[in-house]
C-alpha cells in the first residue's frame, strides 16, 4: 500500500489526509507545532495516524510521496531530505486535483484574489450552480473532494499552492495582478515569484480560458514569454479590449464571443478602482459559465465583500474604523490608501516580507496624519516614514494601537488598520490581528 505523509495539520493538511484515507492510502500526518482541537478532531475522526511538536524521521523519510502544506518553505533541510531521498512533494490542490473531475476555476494574484473568488463564487451560487469554494479560502479543498460532490469549484491559489502544482489543470484561470510579495520565500527574486503565479496556466488546452489583467506591467512583460494555449481575455481600464472588459466612458463592458454585458461603475457594489478589475474579472467568469446578464448585475450590485478586507467596523466621535488586516503587503495598502478620501490615521507593521514601501510614499504625504506601527520590530517603518509623517508611535497590541489612533484621530478622519505585513509576530494569522481590532474599536 502507497504510503503518503502530510506535512503540516492545518485546515489544508488535514483536509489531505482524510483524503488520502478516502482513497486507501497508508496516512501519516505530522506537524512540528500544535494542532487545533478542530483539526484533531477531523483526523481521529477518520482514524488517522498523527503527531504534534515535532517530526520524528523515521516515521516520514518512509514515505512514497509527501503532500506539504503551503505555509512549509520548501529550502527548510527537512524538505531537502525528502528531495535527497527522491521522494516526491505536491501540494494538497494537487492531490485532490487527481481525484476531482469538476470544472475548475482558480484565482490568483498578489492582491485581490480573496475577494475575485469570493464573488465568482457569489455569481455561481446566485445563478443556481453546484459549486464548492476552496484553496486559500474557506475549507479544504481535500477535504471537500472527499466528503462532496460539487460540478464546479472556485479555487484561490496563492504563489505557495502553485509551487507544489504540476499536472493540475485549471479550466478558467485568472491573474488579476503580479506585485512584490512573499520575496522572503523566493530567495529576494522576483522572477522566481512572476514564475510562480504563471503556473496558474500550466496544462491548459485551446478550449479553456486564461483572463488577466492588461493593465498590469509584470503580467503583460512575461505573456509572450510563456506559451499559453487557452484563450486570452484581458481586463483594461485604460485601453478597449475586443474580448474581455474594459471601460467605456462610466461603465463596464464585458465581451465573450458573441455575448456582451454592461453596467454603469457606480452601481458595483465593491468601489475603488482596484475593485472594478475584481468585478470585470468576475463578470468575464460569468459570461464564459453562460451566466445570464440579469443574474450577472444582481451579483455584482448585492454582493458584501469579504471579512478584514477593507471592511467598515463603526464610526466613533464621527471617526470611520475600517479593517484591512489582509492587506499583508505594500500593494494592497496602496489599494486602500488610494480608495480613502478623508485624513487618515494608518496602523501599518508586522512581520515584513522584504517590503520596499516606496509605492506607497506620495499617497502616505498626502493623506496620512500619523502612522501607528503594531509591530515587533518597526526599525524599517521609522527609518522610511520619520520624514513624512507628523508623528509615528509604536504599540504591541490592538488595544493599544487603537487606543492611540483614537486620541490622534479627529471628526471625519478615517483610522485604518491596512499593515503591509504578515502578522505573525503578535497575533496568529491576519484573521486575528483583524478581529482583535474590530473588537478594540468597538471597546472605545
Amino acid at each position: 500500500m502507497k504510503r503518503i505523509v502530510v506535512l503540516g495539520g492545518g485546515e489544508s493538511g488535514s483536509g489531505a489526509a482524510v483524503l488520502a484515507k478516502v482513497k486507501g492510502f497508508d496516512v501519516f500526518l505530522s506537524d512540528k507545532g500544535k494542532l487545533k482541537e478542530e483539526h484533531i478532531e477531523r483526523l481521529m475522526k477518520y482514524d488517522i495516524p498523527f503527531e504534534e511538536d515535532g517530526h520524528s524521521f523515521d516515521k516520514i523519510y518512509n514515505a512514497d510521496e509527501v503532500i506539504k502544506s503551503p505555509g512549509i518553505p520548501d529550502n527548510l533541510p527537512l524538505i531537502e531530505g525528502f528531495h535527497f531521498r527522491h521522494i516526491p512533494v505536491i501540494s494538497e490542490i494537487e492531490f485532490a486535483g487527481r481525484y476531482d473531475n469538476s470544472r475548475k476555476i482558480c484565482i490568483t494574484g498578489s492582491n485581490g484574489k480573496t475577494t475575485t473568488s469570493s464573488l465568482i463564487y457569489y455569481l455561481l451560487k446566485n445563478a443556481g450552480m453546484n459549486v464548492g469554494l476552496g484553496g486559500n479560502i474557506g475549507r479544504s479543498y481535500a477535504f471537500q473532494v472527499a466528503t462532496e460532490n460539487y460540478d464546479i469549484y472556485v479555487l484561490e491559489l496563492s504563489s505557495f499552492q502553485l509551487d507544489g502544482m504540476y499536472d493540475f489543470k485549471a479550466d478558467i484561470a485568472v491573474l488579476l495582478n503580479i506585485t512584490p510579495d512573499h520575496l522572503d520565500r523566493y530567495g529576494n527574486q522576483m522572477q522566481k515569484y512572476i514564475n510562480s503565479k504563471f503556473r496558474i496556466t500550466q496544462n491548459m488546452a485551446k478550449e479553456d480560458c486564461f483572463i488577466f489583467c492588461s493593465d498590469d506591467e509584470i503580467t503583460i512583460g512575461h505573456l509572450n514569454q510563456i506559451v499559453i494555449q487557452a484563450q486570452k481575455l484581458p481586463f483594461s481600464q485604460t485601453t478597449v479590449v475586443e474580448q474581455g472588459a474594459c471601460l467605456e466612458g462610466d461603465k463596464m463592458c464585458v465581451r465573450y464571443g458573441e455575448s456582451s454585458y454592461e453596467m454603469f461603475l457606480n452601481e458595483l457594489a465593491l468601489q475603488g478602482k482596484h475593485n472594478i478589475y475584481n468585478s470585470m474579472a468576475a463578470a468575464i467568469t460569468g459570461k464564459i459559465m453562460n451566466i445570464t446578464n440579469s443574474t450577472i448585475r444582481e451579483a455584482l450590485t448585492t454582493f458584501k465583500g469579504v471579512e478584514h478586507r477593507m471592511e467598515k467596523v463603526l464610526s466613533v466621535g464621527g471617526v470611520m474604523y475600517i479593517n484591512d488586516s489582509k492587506a499583508t503587503n505594500v500593494n494592497s495598502t496602496w489599494y486602500a490608501l488610494e480608495s480613502i478620501k478623508t485624513p487618515i490615521v494608518l496602523i501599518l507593521g508586522g512581520t515584513d516580507k522584504g517590503n520596499d514601501y516606496s509605492p506607497i510614499s506620495e499617497l502616505v504625504k498626502e493623506k496620512v496624519r500619523a502612522i501607528i506601527c503594531l509591530g515587533v520590530d518597526n526599525r524599517k517603518i521609522h527609518e522610511y516614514f520619520e520624514d513624512k509623517v507628523a508623528e509615528i508611535h509604536d504599540t504591541r497590541s490592538a488595544e493599544e494601537a487603537v487606543q492611540i489612533a483614537a486620541s490622534i484621530a479627529k471628526s471625519g478622519d478615517t483610522v485604518l488598520l491596512s499593515p503591509s505585513c504578515a502578522s505573525f509576530d503578535l497575533f496568529e494569522n491576519y484573521e486575528d490581528r483583524g478581529n482583535q481590532f474590530k473588537s478594540a474599536v468597538r471597546n472605545l
